[in-house]
């Protein structure tokens, strides 16, 4: 049994852009555009929604504010990881005072 780890690949916006623009201007379905880019036809479709999205013609999340979300979430990791180190300091230097 082979080393068959599932990576995913990575798509430019302007390549999703492309092929968003090439199914809506061929008339062809999804998943015949799809087997031609070699993606799948899930992976289209979601292109799809989200330039909808993106477009202001859908509902949900644009791809502005999840990129800023996902920027915001891993701050406040950082800040958390921060803040919890800067408590163990005190109390570390808290303790060392008290011994003196």
């Amino acid at each position: 049994m082979g080393n068959t780890k599932n990576t995913r690949r990575e798509f430019s916006a302007e390549y999703k852009a492309d092929a968003v623009s090439l199914w809506r201007e061929s008339g062809e379905n999804k998943e015949a555009i799809a087997r031609r880019l070699g993606i799948s036809g899930t992976t289209l479709a979601n292109w799809v929604r989200q330039s909808d999205i993106d477009a202001g013609k859908r509902e949900g999340l644009s791809t502005g504010d999840a990129t800023e979300l996902k920027r915001l979430r891993k701050e406040n990791k950082i800040l958390a990881m921060e803040r919890d180190l800067l408590k163990k300091a005190t109390v570390f230097f808290a303790k060392d005072g008290e011994s003196r």
